[in-house]
């Protein structure tokens, strides 16, 4: 199985399946897919039908492509991916560059790329550190903070 098919796997198990929470700014969701994300992708259906295949193609071309994950190490593809999907491809590529002590510029060029591959444990974990932070500071953390941090850790247990 291929990395992204495995993190896929796990982000869609960790997303569900159709929400419509009133309270959530993404609206109407399938799979962690938004309805505008899934628009701009020319689907014109339902959200409660949103096939996986179409999501699988989102997925893959907004957030594992964006964000170049086929060329980071796993774990970090891993935690980068689900990052791209919950917080956005531009502000995971900054929290990697920041992980890798390196120029937040949101482009992952080569240095950030041979940052990664010469990166260990301790830039991962550094990582997720840097996305619960984040989080803290997102609107609406009283309502779901819990729920992203559960998540969060979740996603640090996959092996």
């Amino acid at each position: 199985m291929s990395k992204f098919d495995h993190s896929f796997d796990v982000i869609v198990a960790l997303e569900g399946g159709y929400s419509d929470d009133a309270h959530d700014p993404g609206g109407k969701t399938r799979y962690g897919i938004t309805e505008a994300v899934a628009r701009t992708h020319g689907y014109i259906g339902d959200m409660r039908s949103l096939p996986l295949d179409v999501a699988r193609e989102i997925y893959r071309a907004d957030y594992w492509d964006a964000c170049r994950c086929d060329n980071l190490p796993w774990p970090l593809s891993l935690y980068v991916f689900d990052s791209a999907v919950n917080q956005g491809a531009g502000a995971a590529i900054k929290m990697l560059q920041r992980s890798l002590d390196t120029v937040q510029d949101g482009h992952i060029g080569a240095q950030t790329l041979a940052l990664a591959a010469k990166s260990g444990p301790w830039h991962a974990a550094r990582f997720l550190a840097f996305r619960a932070i984040r989080y803290t500071g997102t609107r609406g953390f009283d309502t779901y903070g819990a729920g992203w941090l559960t998540r969060l850790f979740e996603i640090g247990r996959q092996p």
